[in-house]
Protein backbone atom coordinates (compact mmCIF):
# COMPACT_ATOMS: atom_id res chain seq x y z
CA UNK A 1 0.00 0.00 0.00
CA UNK A 2 2.89 2.35 0.77
CA UNK A 3 4.30 1.85 -2.75
CA UNK A 4 0.89 2.68 -4.24
CA UNK A 5 0.65 5.88 -2.21
CA UNK A 6 4.20 6.77 -3.18
CA UNK A 7 3.46 6.31 -6.91
CA UNK A 8 0.34 8.48 -6.62
CA UNK A 9 2.40 11.13 -4.81
CA UNK A 10 5.08 11.05 -7.51
CA UNK A 11 2.52 11.49 -10.30
CA UNK A 12 0.80 14.36 -8.48
CA UNK A 13 4.18 15.97 -7.85
CA UNK A 14 5.06 15.55 -11.53
CA UNK A 15 1.81 17.27 -12.56
CA UNK A 16 2.59 20.18 -10.24
CA UNK A 17 6.14 20.47 -11.61
CA UNK A 18 4.83 20.37 -15.19
CA UNK A 19 2.35 23.10 -14.32
CA UNK A 20 5.12 25.23 -12.86
CA UNK A 21 7.22 24.66 -15.99
CA UNK A 22 4.31 25.72 -18.18
CA UNK A 23 3.82 28.93 -16.18
CA UNK A 24 7.55 29.71 -16.52
CA UNK A 25 7.53 28.66 -20.19
CA UNK A 26 10.34 26.21 -19.51
CA UNK A 27 10.79 22.57 -20.61
CA UNK A 28 8.94 20.33 -18.19
CA UNK A 29 11.65 17.60 -18.37
CA UNK A 30 13.97 20.07 -16.60
CA UNK A 31 11.64 20.18 -13.61
CA UNK A 32 11.14 16.40 -13.69
CA UNK A 33 14.91 15.99 -13.61
CA UNK A 34 15.14 18.29 -10.59
CA UNK A 35 12.40 16.21 -8.97
CA UNK A 36 14.50 13.12 -9.64
CA UNK A 37 17.38 14.79 -7.81
CA UNK A 38 15.11 15.30 -4.82
CA UNK A 39 14.05 11.64 -4.83
CA UNK A 40 17.67 10.56 -4.74
CA UNK A 41 18.08 12.05 -1.26
CA UNK A 42 14.71 11.19 0.32
CA UNK A 43 15.14 8.37 2.88
CA UNK A 44 12.73 5.44 2.71
CA UNK A 45 11.95 5.77 -0.99
CA UNK A 46 10.77 2.33 -2.22
CA UNK A 47 13.13 0.52 -4.55
CA UNK A 48 11.83 0.14 -8.11
CA UNK A 49 13.75 -1.84 -10.69
CA UNK A 50 13.43 -2.40 -14.41
CA UNK A 51 14.84 -5.18 -16.53
CA UNK A 52 17.60 -3.55 -18.62
CA UNK A 53 16.39 -5.48 -21.67
CA UNK A 54 13.02 -3.73 -21.41
CA UNK A 55 14.27 -0.22 -20.69
CA UNK A 56 14.89 0.84 -24.29
CA UNK A 57 11.67 -0.69 -25.61
CA UNK A 58 9.56 0.80 -22.83
CA UNK A 59 10.92 4.33 -23.01
CA UNK A 60 12.03 4.82 -26.61
CA UNK A 61 9.54 2.91 -28.77
CA UNK A 62 6.45 5.02 -27.94
CA UNK A 63 8.42 8.30 -27.91
CA UNK A 64 9.83 7.59 -31.37
CA UNK A 65 6.44 6.45 -32.66
CA UNK A 66 4.84 9.68 -31.48
CA UNK A 67 7.63 11.89 -32.83
CA UNK A 68 7.78 10.04 -36.16
CA UNK A 69 4.05 10.35 -36.69
CA UNK A 70 4.18 14.15 -36.39
CA UNK A 71 7.30 14.54 -38.57
CA UNK A 72 7.06 16.00 -42.07
CA UNK A 73 8.81 13.73 -44.57
CA UNK A 74 8.92 16.59 -47.05
CA UNK A 75 10.74 18.84 -44.58
CA UNK A 76 13.12 16.03 -43.61
CA UNK A 77 14.12 15.55 -47.24
CA UNK A 78 14.32 19.30 -47.84
CA UNK A 79 16.74 19.71 -44.89
CA UNK A 80 18.50 16.36 -45.18
CA UNK A 81 22.06 17.71 -45.13
CA UNK A 82 21.91 19.88 -42.01
CA UNK A 83 19.89 17.21 -40.20
CA UNK A 84 22.45 14.56 -41.13
CA UNK A 85 25.25 16.86 -40.03
CA UNK A 86 23.73 17.07 -36.55
CA UNK A 87 22.11 13.63 -36.22
CA UNK A 88 25.21 11.73 -37.38
CA UNK A 89 28.19 14.06 -37.40
CA UNK A 90 27.54 15.85 -34.12
CA UNK A 91 26.66 12.58 -32.37
CA UNK A 92 29.89 10.93 -33.56
CA UNK A 93 31.98 13.97 -32.60
CA UNK A 94 30.38 14.18 -29.15
CA UNK A 95 30.84 10.46 -28.55
CA UNK A 96 34.52 10.63 -29.47
CA UNK A 97 35.16 13.75 -27.38
CA UNK A 98 33.39 12.39 -24.30
CA UNK A 99 35.22 9.06 -24.62
CA UNK A 100 38.56 10.88 -24.81
CA UNK A 101 37.75 13.02 -21.75
CA UNK A 102 36.56 9.99 -19.76
CA UNK A 103 39.69 7.95 -20.53
CA UNK A 104 41.90 10.93 -19.70
CA UNK A 105 40.24 11.39 -16.30
CA UNK A 106 39.78 7.64 -15.60
CA UNK A 107 42.81 5.90 -17.17
CA UNK A 108 41.59 2.43 -16.15
CA UNK A 109 38.29 2.83 -17.99
CA UNK A 110 38.09 0.47 -21.00
CA UNK A 111 37.77 2.12 -24.40
CA UNK A 112 34.48 0.34 -25.06
CA UNK A 113 32.96 1.64 -21.81
CA UNK A 114 34.16 5.17 -22.59
CA UNK A 115 32.54 4.97 -26.03
CA UNK A 116 29.29 3.76 -24.44
CA UNK A 117 29.37 6.74 -22.09
CA UNK A 118 29.81 9.03 -25.08
CA UNK A 119 26.94 7.39 -26.96
CA UNK A 120 24.67 7.64 -23.90
CA UNK A 121 25.10 11.42 -23.52
CA UNK A 122 25.45 12.32 -27.22
CA UNK A 123 21.84 12.61 -28.50
CA UNK A 124 19.73 15.66 -27.60
CA UNK A 125 16.16 14.88 -26.60
CA UNK A 126 13.11 15.60 -28.77
CA UNK A 127 10.70 16.09 -25.85
CA UNK A 128 12.91 18.66 -24.13
CA UNK A 129 13.63 20.61 -27.31
CA UNK A 130 10.00 20.68 -28.49
CA UNK A 131 8.71 21.74 -25.08
CA UNK A 132 10.94 24.82 -25.33
CA UNK A 133 10.22 25.50 -29.00
CA UNK A 134 6.51 25.49 -28.24
CA UNK A 135 6.96 28.73 -26.26
CA UNK A 136 9.20 30.66 -28.64
CA UNK A 137 9.05 31.95 -32.19
CA UNK A 138 11.84 30.20 -34.05
CA UNK A 139 12.38 30.29 -37.82
CA UNK A 140 10.55 27.32 -39.27
CA UNK A 141 13.63 25.85 -40.89
CA UNK A 142 15.58 25.85 -37.63
CA UNK A 143 12.68 24.20 -35.80
CA UNK A 144 12.48 21.59 -38.56
CA UNK A 145 16.20 20.87 -38.30
CA UNK A 146 16.00 20.46 -34.52
CA UNK A 147 13.00 18.14 -34.77
CA UNK A 148 14.65 16.05 -37.47
CA UNK A 149 17.88 15.86 -35.49
CA UNK A 150 16.08 14.80 -32.32
CA UNK A 151 14.26 12.10 -34.25
CA UNK A 152 17.21 10.60 -36.11
CA UNK A 153 20.16 11.13 -33.76
CA UNK A 154 18.83 8.32 -31.57
CA UNK A 155 19.56 5.86 -34.36
CA UNK A 156 23.20 6.94 -34.67
CA UNK A 157 23.81 7.01 -30.91
CA UNK A 158 22.10 3.67 -30.28
CA UNK A 159 24.09 1.95 -33.00
CA UNK A 160 27.33 3.19 -31.43
CA UNK A 161 25.94 2.28 -28.01
CA UNK A 162 25.13 -1.30 -29.05
CA UNK A 163 28.56 -1.82 -30.59
CA UNK A 164 30.24 -0.45 -27.48
CA UNK A 165 28.17 -2.59 -25.11
CA UNK A 166 28.92 -5.71 -27.15
CA UNK A 167 32.65 -4.92 -27.21
CA UNK A 168 32.73 -4.24 -23.45
CA UNK A 169 30.84 -7.42 -22.57
CA UNK A 170 32.61 -9.79 -24.99
CA UNK A 171 36.02 -8.08 -24.99
CA UNK A 172 36.13 -8.43 -28.77
CA UNK A 173 35.33 -6.03 -31.60
CA UNK A 174 36.17 -6.09 -35.29
CA UNK A 175 34.95 -3.36 -37.62
CA UNK A 176 35.39 -5.65 -40.64
CA UNK A 177 33.01 -8.15 -39.06
CA UNK A 178 30.46 -5.59 -37.89
CA UNK A 179 30.28 -3.24 -40.91
CA UNK A 180 28.37 -5.57 -43.30
CA UNK A 181 25.81 -6.50 -40.63
CA UNK A 182 25.52 -2.84 -39.70
CA UNK A 183 24.78 -1.80 -43.31
CA UNK A 184 22.29 -4.62 -43.77
CA UNK A 185 20.59 -3.65 -40.53
CA UNK A 186 20.14 -0.03 -41.64
CA UNK A 187 18.75 -0.97 -45.05
CA UNK A 188 16.61 -3.73 -43.58
CA UNK A 189 15.12 -1.34 -41.02
CA UNK A 190 14.20 1.21 -43.67
CA UNK A 191 12.46 -1.54 -45.64
CA UNK A 192 10.84 -3.37 -42.72
CA UNK A 193 9.25 -0.26 -41.21
CA UNK A 194 7.22 0.79 -44.30
CA UNK A 195 6.25 -2.84 -45.06
CA UNK A 196 4.95 -3.27 -41.52
CA UNK A 197 3.07 0.01 -41.93
CA UNK A 198 1.25 -1.28 -45.00
CA UNK A 199 0.15 -4.39 -43.09
CA UNK A 200 -0.90 -2.26 -40.13
CA UNK A 201 -2.98 0.04 -42.35
CA UNK A 202 -4.87 -2.95 -43.79
CA UNK A 203 -5.68 -4.10 -40.27
CA UNK A 204 -6.66 -0.57 -39.25
CA UNK A 205 -9.37 -0.44 -41.92
CA UNK A 206 -11.22 -3.22 -40.08
CA UNK A 207 -11.04 -1.63 -36.62
CA UNK A 208 -13.27 1.32 -35.76
CA UNK A 209 -13.47 1.34 -31.94
CA UNK A 210 -11.12 4.10 -30.63
CA UNK A 211 -9.88 2.10 -27.64
CA UNK A 212 -8.99 -0.86 -29.87
CA UNK A 213 -7.13 1.37 -32.31
CA UNK A 214 -5.10 2.97 -29.52
CA UNK A 215 -4.18 -0.45 -28.17
CA UNK A 216 -3.06 -1.41 -31.69
CA UNK A 217 -0.93 1.74 -31.89
CA UNK A 218 0.95 0.94 -28.69
CA UNK A 219 1.21 -2.73 -29.62
CA UNK A 220 2.73 -1.74 -32.96
CA UNK A 221 5.29 0.53 -31.27
CA UNK A 222 6.47 -2.08 -28.76
CA UNK A 223 6.08 -5.05 -31.11
CA UNK A 224 8.08 -3.43 -33.89
CA UNK A 225 10.90 -2.50 -31.55
CA UNK A 226 11.12 -5.98 -30.06
CA UNK A 227 10.91 -7.66 -33.48
CA UNK A 228 13.55 -5.35 -34.96
CA UNK A 229 15.96 -6.02 -32.10
CA UNK A 230 15.37 -9.78 -32.40
CA UNK A 231 16.20 -9.58 -36.12
CA UNK A 232 19.28 -7.42 -35.37
CA UNK A 233 17.77 -4.41 -37.14
CA UNK A 234 17.65 -0.85 -35.83
CA UNK A 235 14.64 -0.42 -33.57
CA UNK A 236 14.86 3.36 -34.01
CA UNK A 237 14.86 3.36 -37.81
CA UNK A 238 12.19 0.66 -38.00
CA UNK A 239 9.78 2.46 -35.67
CA UNK A 240 10.44 5.90 -37.19
CA UNK A 241 10.02 4.75 -40.81
CA UNK A 242 6.86 2.86 -39.78
CA UNK A 243 5.40 5.96 -38.08
CA UNK A 244 6.19 8.28 -40.99
CA UNK A 245 4.60 5.85 -43.46
CA UNK A 246 1.46 5.44 -41.35
CA UNK A 247 1.18 9.21 -40.91
CA UNK A 248 1.14 9.67 -44.69
CA UNK A 249 -1.81 7.30 -45.20
CA UNK A 250 -3.77 6.82 -41.96
CA UNK A 251 -5.53 10.24 -41.75
CA UNK A 252 -7.78 9.34 -44.67
CA UNK A 253 -9.16 6.31 -42.87
CA UNK A 254 -9.39 7.49 -39.25
CA UNK A 255 -12.26 9.44 -37.74
CA UNK A 256 -11.92 12.88 -36.10
CA UNK A 257 -13.10 11.37 -32.80
CA UNK A 258 -10.31 8.80 -32.92
CA UNK A 259 -7.64 11.42 -33.65
CA UNK A 260 -8.71 13.62 -30.74
CA UNK A 261 -8.76 10.71 -28.29
CA UNK A 262 -5.53 9.20 -29.62
CA UNK A 263 -3.59 12.48 -29.38
CA UNK A 264 -4.68 12.93 -25.76
CA UNK A 265 -3.72 9.36 -24.82
CA UNK A 266 -0.30 9.57 -26.48
CA UNK A 267 0.55 12.94 -24.93
CA UNK A 268 -0.33 11.51 -21.51
CA UNK A 269 1.70 8.35 -22.11
CA UNK A 270 4.82 10.31 -23.13
CA UNK A 271 4.49 12.45 -20.01
CA UNK A 272 4.15 9.40 -17.73
CA UNK A 273 7.16 7.73 -19.39
CA UNK A 274 9.26 10.83 -18.72
CA UNK A 275 8.13 10.78 -15.09
CA UNK A 276 8.95 7.08 -14.72
CA UNK A 277 12.37 7.46 -16.35
CA UNK A 278 13.46 10.31 -14.09
CA UNK A 279 12.11 8.52 -11.03
CA UNK A 280 14.03 5.35 -11.87
CA UNK A 281 17.33 7.09 -12.53
CA UNK A 282 16.86 9.36 -9.52
CA UNK A 283 16.45 6.27 -7.34
CA UNK A 284 19.76 4.89 -8.58
CA UNK A 285 21.76 7.98 -7.71
CA UNK A 286 21.37 7.58 -3.94
CA UNK A 287 22.70 3.96 -3.81
CA UNK A 288 25.50 4.87 -6.23
CA UNK A 289 26.67 7.71 -4.01
CA UNK A 290 26.32 5.47 -0.93
CA UNK A 291 28.65 2.86 -2.47
CA UNK A 292 31.39 5.41 -3.11
CA UNK A 293 34.22 6.47 -0.86
CA UNK A 294 34.64 10.25 -0.45
CA UNK A 295 37.58 10.14 -2.87
CA UNK A 296 35.53 8.23 -5.47
CA UNK A 297 32.63 10.60 -5.07
CA UNK A 298 34.82 13.61 -5.79
CA UNK A 299 36.44 11.85 -8.75
CA UNK A 300 33.15 10.70 -10.30
CA UNK A 301 31.45 14.07 -9.86
CA UNK A 302 34.48 15.71 -11.45
CA UNK A 303 34.18 13.37 -14.44
CA UNK A 304 30.47 14.13 -14.69
CA UNK A 305 31.08 17.87 -14.61
CA UNK A 306 33.78 17.61 -17.27
CA UNK A 307 31.44 15.59 -19.51
CA UNK A 308 28.64 18.16 -19.10
CA UNK A 309 31.00 20.91 -20.26
CA UNK A 310 32.28 18.70 -23.10
CA UNK A 311 28.86 17.91 -24.60
CA UNK A 312 27.90 21.60 -24.55
CA UNK A 313 31.17 22.84 -26.06
CA UNK A 314 31.41 20.14 -28.73
CA UNK A 315 27.96 21.00 -30.04
CA UNK A 316 28.83 24.69 -30.17
CA UNK A 317 32.13 23.91 -31.89
CA UNK A 318 30.34 21.68 -34.39
CA UNK A 319 27.55 24.10 -35.32
CA UNK A 320 29.09 27.60 -35.24
CA UNK A 321 31.80 27.08 -37.90
CA UNK A 322 29.13 25.79 -40.27
CA UNK A 323 26.89 28.72 -39.38
CA UNK A 324 29.70 31.10 -40.24
CA UNK A 325 29.21 30.08 -43.86
CA UNK A 326 25.44 30.58 -43.46
CA UNK A 327 24.51 26.96 -43.21
CA UNK A 328 23.71 24.55 -40.38
CA UNK A 329 25.37 21.21 -41.05
CA UNK A 330 27.81 19.95 -43.67
CA UNK A 331 28.42 22.15 -46.68
CA UNK A 332 25.52 23.66 -48.53
CA UNK A 333 21.91 22.63 -48.20
CA UNK A 334 19.01 23.37 -50.52
CA UNK A 335 16.56 25.71 -48.85
CA UNK A 336 12.99 26.25 -49.97
CA UNK A 337 12.22 29.93 -50.70
CA UNK A 338 9.34 29.93 -48.20
CA UNK A 339 11.77 29.12 -45.40
CA UNK A 340 13.94 32.16 -46.01
CA UNK A 341 11.57 34.98 -46.89
CA UNK A 342 12.41 36.94 -43.74
CA UNK A 343 15.41 35.02 -42.41
CA UNK A 344 17.56 34.67 -45.50
CA UNK A 345 20.83 34.70 -43.60
CA UNK A 346 21.07 31.68 -41.32
CA UNK A 347 24.24 32.96 -39.75
CA UNK A 348 25.80 32.92 -36.32
CA UNK A 349 22.64 33.90 -34.46
CA UNK A 350 20.71 30.97 -35.88
CA UNK A 351 23.74 28.74 -35.39
CA UNK A 352 24.00 29.64 -31.73
CA UNK A 353 20.27 28.95 -31.30
CA UNK A 354 20.77 25.46 -32.74
CA UNK A 355 23.93 24.83 -30.73
CA UNK A 356 22.23 25.86 -27.48
CA UNK A 357 19.24 23.58 -28.17
CA UNK A 358 21.12 20.42 -27.19
CA UNK A 359 19.21 19.43 -24.05
CA UNK A 360 19.55 15.76 -23.09
CA UNK A 361 16.61 13.85 -21.67
CA UNK A 362 14.71 10.61 -21.96
CA UNK A 363 17.03 8.88 -24.45
CA UNK A 364 20.08 9.47 -22.27
CA UNK A 365 18.22 8.25 -19.19
CA UNK A 366 16.86 5.14 -20.96
CA UNK A 367 20.21 4.04 -22.40
CA UNK A 368 21.92 4.49 -19.02
CA UNK A 369 19.23 2.41 -17.30
CA UNK A 370 19.57 -0.29 -19.97
CA UNK A 371 23.18 -1.09 -19.00
CA UNK A 372 23.62 -4.41 -17.15
CA UNK A 373 24.27 -3.82 -13.47
CA UNK A 374 27.80 -4.40 -12.21
CA UNK A 375 31.11 -2.69 -11.59
CA UNK A 376 34.72 -2.73 -12.77
CA UNK A 377 35.29 -6.12 -11.22
CA UNK A 378 31.75 -7.47 -11.40
CA UNK A 379 29.83 -9.47 -13.95
CA UNK A 380 27.87 -6.46 -15.19
CA UNK A 381 28.92 -3.51 -17.29
CA UNK A 382 32.24 -1.89 -16.37
CA UNK A 383 31.96 1.49 -14.68
CA UNK A 384 28.17 1.39 -14.84
CA UNK A 385 27.87 3.56 -11.71
CA UNK A 386 30.05 6.24 -13.28
CA UNK A 387 28.08 6.13 -16.54
CA UNK A 388 24.70 6.35 -14.81
CA UNK A 389 25.83 9.18 -12.54
CA UNK A 390 27.37 11.07 -15.45
CA UNK A 391 24.30 10.57 -17.62
CA UNK A 392 22.11 11.95 -14.85
CA UNK A 393 24.38 14.98 -14.38
CA UNK A 394 24.40 15.65 -18.14
CA UNK A 395 20.60 15.54 -18.24
CA UNK A 396 20.33 17.83 -15.22
CA UNK A 397 23.04 20.18 -16.46
CA UNK A 398 21.76 20.60 -20.02
CA UNK A 399 18.09 20.78 -19.08
CA UNK A 400 18.67 23.34 -16.35
CA UNK A 401 21.45 25.42 -17.90
CA UNK A 402 20.34 25.30 -21.53
CA UNK A 403 16.65 24.54 -21.13
CA UNK A 404 15.93 27.38 -18.73
CA UNK A 405 18.01 29.93 -20.65
CA UNK A 406 17.06 29.01 -24.24
CA UNK A 407 13.87 31.08 -24.39
CA UNK A 408 15.45 34.37 -23.21
CA UNK A 409 18.45 33.75 -25.48
CA UNK A 410 16.21 33.23 -28.50
CA UNK A 411 14.28 36.37 -27.60
CA UNK A 412 17.57 38.27 -27.36
CA UNK A 413 18.76 36.98 -30.75
CA UNK A 414 15.55 38.29 -32.33
CA UNK A 415 15.35 35.59 -35.01
CA UNK A 416 12.37 36.29 -37.25
CA UNK A 417 10.05 33.65 -38.64
CA UNK A 418 8.44 34.12 -42.04
CA UNK A 419 5.77 31.62 -40.94
CA UNK A 420 5.82 29.37 -44.02
CA UNK A 421 3.54 26.89 -42.28
CA UNK A 422 0.98 29.61 -41.53
CA UNK A 423 1.00 30.71 -45.18
CA UNK A 424 0.59 27.15 -46.40
CA UNK A 425 -2.28 26.68 -43.95
CA UNK A 426 -4.00 29.89 -45.10
CA UNK A 427 -3.71 29.01 -48.78
CA UNK A 428 -4.79 25.41 -48.30
CA UNK A 429 -7.70 26.56 -46.12
CA UNK A 430 -8.88 28.84 -48.92
CA UNK A 431 -8.77 25.95 -51.40
CA UNK A 432 -10.61 23.72 -48.94
CA UNK A 433 -13.32 26.36 -48.47
CA UNK A 434 -13.63 26.59 -52.25
CA UNK A 435 -14.08 22.83 -52.49
CA UNK A 436 -16.75 23.03 -49.78
CA UNK A 437 -18.68 25.68 -51.74
CA UNK A 438 -18.45 23.59 -54.89
CA UNK A 439 -19.77 20.52 -53.05
CA UNK A 440 -22.81 22.55 -51.92
CA UNK A 441 -23.54 23.98 -55.36
CA UNK A 442 -26.26 21.44 -56.20
CA UNK A 443 -28.00 21.67 -52.81
CA UNK A 444 -30.61 24.45 -52.70
CA UNK A 445 -31.88 23.89 -49.18
CA UNK A 446 -31.92 26.68 -46.61
CA UNK A 447 -29.24 24.89 -44.57
CA UNK A 448 -26.96 24.67 -47.61
CA UNK A 449 -27.55 28.36 -48.37
CA UNK A 450 -26.49 29.27 -44.85
CA UNK A 451 -23.29 27.23 -45.18
CA UNK A 452 -22.54 28.72 -48.58
CA UNK A 453 -22.81 32.22 -47.13
CA UNK A 454 -20.33 31.27 -44.40
CA UNK A 455 -17.75 29.89 -46.82
CA UNK A 456 -18.25 32.71 -49.35
CA UNK A 457 -17.54 35.25 -46.60
CA UNK A 458 -14.32 33.43 -45.68
CA UNK A 459 -13.30 33.20 -49.35
CA UNK A 460 -13.95 36.91 -49.83
CA UNK A 461 -11.61 37.64 -46.92
CA UNK A 462 -8.98 35.36 -48.49
CA UNK A 463 -9.26 37.16 -51.84
CA UNK A 464 -8.78 40.48 -50.07
CA UNK A 465 -5.59 39.21 -48.40
CA UNK A 466 -2.40 40.01 -50.31
CA UNK A 467 -1.33 36.36 -50.24
CA UNK A 468 -4.76 34.83 -50.52
CA UNK A 469 -4.82 33.48 -46.96
CA UNK A 470 -8.19 32.42 -45.59
CA UNK A 471 -9.07 33.19 -41.94
CA UNK A 472 -8.95 30.42 -39.37
CA UNK A 473 -12.56 30.82 -38.27
CA UNK A 474 -15.85 31.16 -40.11
CA UNK A 475 -18.00 34.25 -39.52
CA UNK A 476 -20.58 32.32 -37.52
CA UNK A 477 -18.10 30.67 -35.16
CA UNK A 478 -18.40 33.25 -32.39
CA UNK A 479 -22.24 33.35 -32.42
CA UNK A 480 -22.23 29.56 -32.52
CA UNK A 481 -20.00 29.38 -29.44
CA UNK A 482 -22.27 31.86 -27.65
CA UNK A 483 -25.34 29.78 -28.48
CA UNK A 484 -23.63 26.57 -27.36
CA UNK A 485 -22.69 28.13 -24.03
CA UNK A 486 -26.35 29.08 -23.49
CA UNK A 487 -27.47 25.56 -24.40
CA UNK A 488 -24.90 24.10 -22.03
CA UNK A 489 -26.12 26.28 -19.16
CA UNK A 490 -29.71 25.20 -19.80
CA UNK A 491 -28.72 21.50 -19.80
CA UNK A 492 -26.93 21.96 -16.49
CA UNK A 493 -30.04 23.59 -15.03
CA UNK A 494 -32.24 20.73 -16.27
CA UNK A 495 -29.89 18.22 -14.69
CA UNK A 496 -29.67 20.12 -11.41
CA UNK A 497 -33.48 20.37 -11.22
CA UNK A 498 -33.86 16.64 -11.83
CA UNK A 499 -35.72 17.03 -15.14
CA UNK A 500 -33.07 14.92 -16.93
CA UNK A 501 -30.77 12.25 -15.54
CA UNK A 502 -27.02 11.99 -15.73
CA UNK A 503 -27.07 9.56 -18.65
CA UNK A 504 -29.08 11.95 -20.83
CA UNK A 505 -26.95 14.88 -19.67
CA UNK A 506 -23.66 13.16 -20.64
CA UNK A 507 -24.98 12.28 -24.11
CA UNK A 508 -25.99 15.89 -24.79
CA UNK A 509 -22.83 17.25 -23.17
CA UNK A 510 -20.68 15.26 -25.61
CA UNK A 511 -22.74 16.54 -28.55
CA UNK A 512 -22.21 20.13 -27.44
CA UNK A 513 -18.49 19.47 -26.80
CA UNK A 514 -17.96 18.40 -30.41
CA UNK A 515 -20.05 21.29 -31.72
CA UNK A 516 -18.02 23.77 -29.67
CA UNK A 517 -14.70 22.26 -30.76
CA UNK A 518 -15.79 22.58 -34.38
CA UNK A 519 -16.37 26.30 -33.84
CA UNK A 520 -13.25 26.96 -31.75
CA UNK A 521 -9.95 28.00 -33.40
CA UNK A 522 -7.08 25.60 -32.79
CA UNK A 523 -5.09 28.13 -30.77
CA UNK A 524 -7.95 28.69 -28.32
CA UNK A 525 -8.72 24.96 -28.07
Amino acid sequence: MFVFHWIVGVLVGAVLLAGLARRLRAPYPAFLALGGVGLAFIPGVPSLSLDPELALALFLAPVLMDAGYSTSLRDLVRNARPIAGLAVGAVAATTAAVAAVAMWLVPDMPLAAAIVLGAVVAPPDAVAALSVLGHVSLPHRLATILRGESLLNDAASLMIYRLGVAAAVTGHFSLAEVAPAFAIGVVGSLVAGPLAALVYLRILRRVEEPMSVIVLQFSAAFGLWIAAEALELSGVLTVVSFAITVARHAPGQTSPRLRVISNAVWDTAIFVLNVLAFVLIGEQIGPILARMTPEQEIAYISVAGAVVVTVILVRIAWVLPASAIRRVGFGTSPVHPDDLRQNRDLGLGAGFAVSWSGMRGLVTVATALALPEGGPGGAGFPYRDLIVLTAFCVVIGTLVVQGLTLRPILARLGLEDSDPVGREVGRARAEAYGAAVEALSSDRSEAADALRREFHAALAEAEAHEEGLAPEGLPTDEPRRCAIRAARDRLFTLRRNGRIGDDAYFVLEEELDWAELNATPRGEA
